[in-house]
């Protein structure tokens, strides 16, 4: 059995943020409640999410290879899958994760570690990662870098003092922005932005502030994680924002890059092989072809599509005026998984 274009289920994921806009902009079918996540692709050994025995993986929606998952894939395929991107920790985890976020409510003001703290500290690992607004309601913010002056003193006495929004930088979003977050940057999503996310696959998060949110599992203020947080922000003011004005290539760091390709209604354009590409549809519908497939994979908006490095070329046909993300790896750090919501 040889390799096509894949598609895998999503996992939705609630989160006490979340909203509705991934079922109603994307099309996805969501579950009753707030849903703040859609894990696109995603693969997790076991003991990382939710504590589970087992491995948390994508599994395929579609074709022959239809009910295995990211990971059995990894096994199965080897290199005809994921290339020459390096594998991530013993365990052999697929290299990237990627999703949707729907923030109806501001997330927190996090910061995740840097490669000195993950080396000093075992269970913490080293995350960055880019969001590309999707959509975003009139007036919303992100919070991203330090401002000008602010020290380590001055932030500590911020936090203290429960004014850490006024030693950030609040930013204006509109669709279309894309900002790289490195580790180091202090950073929340606000609200009324729905943003794709595309990052190395660990998540360990340090809770500076949470605006004072009662978290409902506890009937408790969130646990917050100053002391680690501390010791991973950048105070250099280095963090800067890209901007996709300055062309397609939105990010591009030691662990992937990420693409804009627009594509008006009725053309057709070629995707390079010989690497794994990952394709977010942003915009449009159309269909998407290759000599392996004897089936075409039909897209809309909201879908993500694996293209493994076996495949000789890949064609994508706009029937709508079409955008999609195209995320490709880089120098990925072979890393082990952490795991903190």
């Amino acid at each position: 059995m040889s390799l096509y274009p894949l598609k895998f289920k999503p996992r939705y994921v609630a989160k006490m943020w979340g909203g509705r806009k991934i079922e109603a902009r994307l099309g996805k079918s969501l579950p009753p409640g707030a849903i703040g996540e859609s894990w696109e692709v995603y693969d997790f050994p076991p003991g990382v999410v939710g504590e589970s025995g087992d491995w948390i993986s994508s599994e395929v929606a579609e074709g022959p290879l239809a009910g295995k998952t990211l990971h059995e894939l990894v096994g199965e395929f080897g290199r005809d899958l994921y290339g020459s991107a390096p594998l991530v920790g013993p365990q052999d985890q697929f290299p990237i994760l990627i999703k949707f976020l729907d923030a109806a409510q501001d997330l927190s003001v996090q910061v995740h570690p840097d490669e000195l703290y993950a080396k000093a500290n075992p269970g913490a690992h080293l995350k960055n990662e880019a969001w590309f607004i999707v959509q975003a309601d009139p007036g919303s913010r992100l919070l991203k870098g330090l401002r000008p002056g602010v020290t380590r003193e001055s932030f500590a006495k911020a936090i203290a003092e429960g004014s850490v929004e006024s030693s950030i930088n609040s930013i204006a979003v509109n669709a279309g922005d894309c900002f790289y977050l490195p580790s180091g940057t202090v950073h929340a999503l606000g609200a009324g932005i729905l943003a794709a996310e595309v990052q190395t696959p660990s998540d360990t998060t340090f809770r500076v502030f949470d605006f004072n949110r009662i978290d409902p599992s506890t009937w408790r203020l969130r646990t917050l994680h100053v002391e680690e947080a501390m010791k991973c922000i950048d105070f250099s003011g280095g963090a800067q924002r890209l901007k996709p004005a300055l062309g397609p290539d939105l990010v591009e760091c030691d662990q992937f890059s990420i693409r804009r390709i627009t594509l008006k209604k009725g053309r057709e354009v070629s995707i390079p092989a010989g690497e794994p590409i990952i394709v977010m549809f942003i915009e449009g519908q159309g269909r998407l072809t290759c000599a392996e497939s004897e089936e075409p994979i039909d897209f809309s908006r909201g879908d993500t599509v694996l293209l493994p490095a076996s495949l000789q070329q890949s064609m994508v046909t706009a029937s709508g005026d079409s955008l999609w993300l195209e995320v490709r790896f880089s120098n990925i750090q072979t890393r082990s998984p952490s795991g903190r919501g």
